[in-house]
């Protein structure tokens, strides 16, 4: 993500403590961000285990329980929620997550970032996605989650905690192994095996850089001028997926072995309990979906990473991932 201000940082002249609750592709991604930017980061999960990363602690807690939560977020000024869970646990456990970590930040009187999804709009009809577009989702994960967006903002309304959320759509990037265009995708077009597409693959799809999405949560973490609201994060115009398949023949010299998975079955990494989750969600693949987030980028002064430049990062990511599997 490139900015177009001088140093949107500088007034930053003490070290503040910054809480990421995930170690997932988005909470790393996000703890080297704020590393960069100056701030002292505790990156959480269950286990506090995982490659060193320089200037973050990383700490044990399962934020699903109170005293976990109170533990994981003691002393910090802003955090982050970036946790996720097995797709089919999602509905049961995301709400624990949430009331935990809602009454923890309250509780210590640090401001909340919440990491989110498209899900509450449900089907769009192909419309452009923008922040003032209505909630209408019907699927159980889409309605669990406008259910939390909708505590989170009413925390916020009430006074009881400072609560903003940056929503993102699939996510594409160094470290992104489960997404559409993740797993499924780079290391068979590295390889020439059979790389997968989802459902129509000629509509436009959003997909936002993981170190966007990293670099937008900082913003935000930085702005409390920007809580109490929903924020689409930074990402790139959509094109249609055979669109990026082209783009990554051009990158790699070659024609791509291309499937595409019409209905949602089991597949490579998505095995036959995440599909029988996932079905409800498939609609994202059989009508365009176009996020809009001009009004983080005016209002912030910044500017999404490129298409071109994302698949260049990722090729290369996962050149080196393969590498490392032999």
């Amino acid at each position: 993500m490139t900015t177009s201000t001088s140093d949107p940082h500088a007034q930053h002249t003490h070290r503040t403590q910054h809480t990421v609750l995930g170690s997932g592709p988005a909470g790393t991604a996000l703890a080297r961000e704020l590393v960069r930017r100056g701030h002292s980061v505790r990156l959480v999960d269950r286990k506090g285990d995982g490659p060193d990363l320089d200037g973050v602690e990383r700490f044990a807690a399962d934020v699903g329980t109170v005293e976990g939560a109170r533990a994981a977020v003691k002393g910090a000024e802003v955090v982050y929620h970036c946790v996720n869970v097995a797709y089919h646990l999602q509905v049961e456990v995301m709400p624990r997550i949430q009331e935990a970590v809602l009454g923890a930040v309250e509780a210590e009187g640090a401001r909340l970032v919440v990491l989110d999804t498209l899900y509450p709009y449900g089907e769009t009809g192909g419309a452009v996605m923008t922040e003032d577009s209505p909630w209408k989702t019907t699927s159980r994960k889409g309605r669990m989650r406008a259910e939390l967006d909708e505590k989170y903002l009413a925390a916020h309304r009430e006074g009881r905690a400072r609560v903003v959320l940056g929503r993102s759509a699939d996510f594409v990037g160094p470290g992104v192994l489960n997404s559409t265009l993740g797993a499924t995708v780079f290391p068979a077009a590295l390889t020439g095996g059979e790389v997968l597409g989802f459902g129509d693959i000629d509509l436009p799809h959003s997909y936002t850089n993981i170190e966007d999405v990293a670099a937008a949560l900082a913003t935000l973490g930085e702005h409390p001028e920007g809580d109490g609201r929903v924020w689409h994060l930074p990402t790139s115009p959509a094109v249609s997926t055979r669109a990026i398949h082209t783009m990554i023949e051009e990158r790699i010299g070659r024609p791509l072995n291309v499937g595409v998975l019409a209905e949602p079955r089991p597949v490579g990494p998505f095995d036959e309990q995440f599909m029988a989750e996932y079905a409800e969600m498939f609609y994202q693949h059989t009508e365009p979906q176009i996020m809009d987030s001009s009004a983080f980028e005016q209002t912030f002064g910044v500017a999404p990473t490129p298409l071109g430049a994302t698949l260049d990062a990722t090729l290369a990511w996962y050149g080196e991932w393969l590498a490392q599997q032999r």
